[in-house]
C-alpha cells in the first residue's frame, strides 16, 4: 500500500491541541511531511518551546498515523516551536510578547518567581529577556550574578545609541542597577522613575526575543501605569503567598490591571512558599503559612492557578548566590519552575490565538 500526504494529513486532523480548540493541520502546524514508502517524517511546530503538552501530542499524532493508515508505519517526528506575536508597535517590534511580574506586596518572592521564569523558558529553547523594572530596589543583577556588570553600548546608522544588555544563562538582562550606586538610595519622584522606565524598554538592543519578563515594582504605581499604557502587554503573572495579608493586597494588584486603560490580561497566579519540604524529607510538605491561599485567588476572578513554589532554602540560596534555581531542573523546585513556565508560554499562545 502507498501511502499518501492526504491520507498522512485526514489522520492528523484528527489530533486536536486542547488548549487552541482546532486541529493540528488547520492550525498548520504540521510542515515538511516527506513520505518514502512506509517512512513518514514530518515536523511538528507548537506555539512555544516550553509547551507543556509537546509530549502528549507528539504521541497522539503517532496514534492517529497508525490508527488511520498504517499500523506498521514507521513515523519520525522533529518537534519545534514558533512563538506566537501578541500585538506589538514599531520601536519593540522584534519582541513578540511582554510579561509582567507583578505582586501588590513586596516579600513575596516577585523578583525570585521573574528571575526563575526567564531561566526555565530560555532552558526550553525560547528567546529571552528580563527587564528589572523595580527601580527602587534592583535585585535581579544579584539574581544573575550581574552585581559588577556594565551594558555595553553601540551607535546606530541614524546616530542614536543604544544600550546592549548583557546576556546570562541564556537571558538577556537589563536593570537600572547596572547604572546606579548599589548602597545609594533612589530618590526618584513618579515623573523621574516612569522616565528612567522608558529608556530601559526604548534605548535597549534587545534584539530578537520571545519573551521579555518585566519584574515590576511592589505596589500600583507610576511605573505600573507607564508599562502597561505604554507598551502593548500580552499578560501578567501575579504573585502571593498563602498569607491573607499577603492576598488582601495582590487582589489589589490583580484587579489595576482589569482597570479601564489597562485591560492587561491575568495570565495567572503563582503561589510562593506554599510549603515547607525538609531536603531530608522531600516527599512532605507542610503548609506553615496557610494552604490554597492562591488557589482560592485565582478561583475568585476566574484566572489560571499556575502553580505552587515550595520554601526551600535552596531557592534564597540561588537568588543571593546568581544561580536560579530552575538551572536544576530535576530538583523540586527546580521542577515547579519548568512546570509554571509552561503554563504561563500556554496561556500566551492560548491570548495570541484569540487576537
Amino acid at each position: 500500500m502507498n501511502i499518501t500526504s492526504e491520507q498522512v494529513l485526514s489522520a492528523l486532523s484528527n489530533v486536536e491541541d486542547p488548549d487552541l480548540k482546532k486541529d493540528l493541520v488547520s492550525l498548520n502546524m504540521i510542515k515538511d511531511l516527506v513520505i518514502n514508502g512506509r517512512e513518514i517524517n514530518f515536523t511538528l511546530e507548537l506555539t512555544t518551546p516550553a509547551c507543556p503538552m509537546k509530549d502528549m501530542l507528539k504521541n497522539a499524532c503517532i496514534n492517529a498515523v497508525k490508527h488511520f493508515v498504517d499500523a506498521d508505519a514507521n513515523i519520525n517526528i522533529q518537534v519545534t516551536a514558533k512563538v506566537t506575536q501578541s500585538l506589538n508597535q514599531s520601536n519593540l517590534a522584534e519582541i513578540k510578547n511582554i510579561i509582567l511580574v507583578s505582586s501588590g506586596k513586596g516579600g513575596v518572592g516577585k523578583s525570585t518567581v521573574a528571575g526563575n521564569l526567564a531561566v526555565s523558558l530560555a532552558s526550553n529553547g525560547a528567546k529571552v529577556g528580563i527587564l528589572d523594572a523595580d527601580i527602587y530596589g534592583p535585585s535581579i543583577p544579584m539574581m544573575f550574578d550581574l552585581q559588577d556588570e556594565k551594558p555595553g553600548a553601540k551607535e546606530l546608522e541614524n546616530g542614536k545609541v543604544v544600550i546592549l544588555p548583557p546576556e546570562k544563562y541564556g537571558v538577556k538582562v537589563l536593570s537600572l542597577g547596572f547604572f546606579a550606586d548599589p548602597n545609594q538610595p533612589v530618590p526618584w519622584r513618579g515623573p523621574m522613575a516612569s522616565s528612567a522606565i522608558k529608556q530601559l524598554f526604548n534605548d535597549a538592543d534587545w534584539g530578537a526575543l520571545d519573551y521579555l519578563i518585566v519584574d515590576l515594582p511592589p505596589g500600583t504605581g507610576d511605573i505600573h501605569i507607564t508599562i502597561t499604557q505604554g507598551y502593548p502587554i500580552a499578560g501578567a503573572v501575579i504573585v502571593t503567598t498563602p498569607q491573607e495579608i499577603a492576598l488582601a493586597d495582590t487582589r489589589k494588584g490583580l484587579l489595576m490591571f482589569q482597570m479601564p486603560g489597562m485591560n492587561v490580561p491575568i495570565l495567572g497566579v503563582v503561589e510562593n512558599m506554599s510549603y515547607f519540604t525538609p531536603p531530608e524529607l522531600p516527599e512532605n510538605k507542610y503548609y506553615i503559612f496557610g494552604k490554597d491561599g492562591g488557589k482560592k485567588l485565582a478561583e475568585t476572578f476566574n484566572v489560571p492557578f499556575l502553580g505552587e513554589i515550595p520554601l526551600m532554602e535552596t531557592i534564597t540560596e540561588g537568588g543571593d548566590k546568581g544561580n536560579p534555581v530552575a538551572l536544576m531542573p530535576d530538583s523540586i523546585q527546580g521542577k515547579a519552575f519548568l512546570d509554571i513556565a509552561g503554563k504561563v508560554a500556554q496561556q500566551v499562545a492560548i491570548r495570541n490565538a484569540g487576537e
